[in-house]
C-alpha cells in the first residue's frame, strides 16, 4: 500500500491506496472504509470507493482542507487489512444464448473454448465487485480467467438490455438498466439489479462477491427474464 492524497475538489479529497487493480486490494480498501467512516463521523458527506481509490466528499462548512487531511492520514495509520471483513454475496442465474448474447460465439472463437467451456469458465469463479458506475447499478467486477478476456466491441451498441452479462478486458458486468455498450455479451440475468426501493438502491455494492449460475431458458421465463434477442433492441 502506498497512501496519496489528492485533491478533487474544494470540499473532495481521493485517498489512493494501490497503483494497479487486483482482488488482493480489497480488504485494505474495506479497512480503509471503516477507518475513514469512523474518522470523519458526521461531517462525511459521501464516501466513494474504486479500484484502488477512495473519494472523501468532506463538510466543508465543518472542516477545512488541512484538517481533512490530518484526519485521512490519522485515520490510516497502521491500517492492516481485515480478515473478517467482507461484503455480501450474491449468486446471479445466467441463461447463456446467443440470441440474448451475441458475443458467446465469438469468445469461444477467440478462445479455442467450447461455448459448455466458456459458460463454466465464467461461471465456476468467485468476483468481487470493485466499483460502481457507468450507470446506476452497474457493479465493475474481476477478473476474469485470462482466456476469457476480450476487448470492447469496435462499435457500441445503442441498446443494451438490462440484466444483460458481458465481459470487458478481465472484467465483467451485468447492464442493470438498458443502455449504451460496448461489453461482449454472453447471457442475460432475470435479476434485478437496480431497485429504488432497496438500500442504496443497487443490488451490489463494492466489496461485494458474485457468482454467475447457468440456467436453461425455462428457468429464466419462470424467474420473470425477457427473452427479446438482443439485437432485436437496435
Amino acid at each position: 500500500m502506498n497512501l496519496r492524497i489528492e485533491v478533487v475538489a474544494i470540499d473532495c479529497l481521493m485517498v489512493r491506496l494501490f497503483d494497479a487493480i487486483a482482488e488482493a486490494n480489497m480488504p485494505w480498501m474495506l479497512a480503509a472504509r471503516m477507518r475513514l467512516r469512523e474518522g470523519f463521523g458526521a461531517h462525511l458527506i459521501d464516501l466513494v470507493p474504486s479500484y484502488t481509490t477512495l473519494m472523501v466528499h468532506y463538510d466543508l462548512m465543518a472542516l477545512n482542507p488541512q484538517h481533512a487531511r490530518e484526519i485521512i492520514v490519522k485515520a490510516l495509520h497502521d491500517l492492516s487489512p481485515d480478515a473478517l471483513a467482507s461484503g455480501r454475496q450474491h449468486v446471479l442465474p445466467v441463461w447463456y444464448d446467443v440470441s440474448v448474447g451475441p458475443e458467446l460465439s465469438l469468445l469461444c472463437e477467440r478462445s479455442g473454448l467450447s461455448v459448455g467451456e466458456v459458460i463454466k469458465r465464467h461461471s465456476q469463479r468467485e468476483y468481487q465487485v470493485f466499483a460502481l458506475g457507468f450507470a446506476p447499478g452497474f457493479a465493475f467486477m474481476g477478473l476474469v480467467e485470462e482466456v476469457l478476456a476480450a476487448p470492447r466491441i469496435k462499435t457500441p451498441r445503442k441498446r443494451v438490455a438490462a440484466g444483460s452479462v458481458g465481459i470487458a478486458e478481465r472484467q465483467t458486468a451485468a447492464y442493470p438498466l438498458e443502455s449504451p455498450g460496448g461489453w461482449n455479451i454472453l447471457g442475460r440475468t432475470p435479476t434485478i439489479l437496480f431497485d429504488r426501493q432497496i438500500d442504496g438502491y443497487s443490488l451490489m455494492q463494492p466489496g461485494d462477491t458474485v457468482r454467475f449460475a447457468a440456467i436453461d431458458h425455462g428457468e429464466f421465463i419462470r424467474l420473470g427474464g425477457d427473452d427479446t434477442p438482443l439485437e432485436a433492441l437496435a
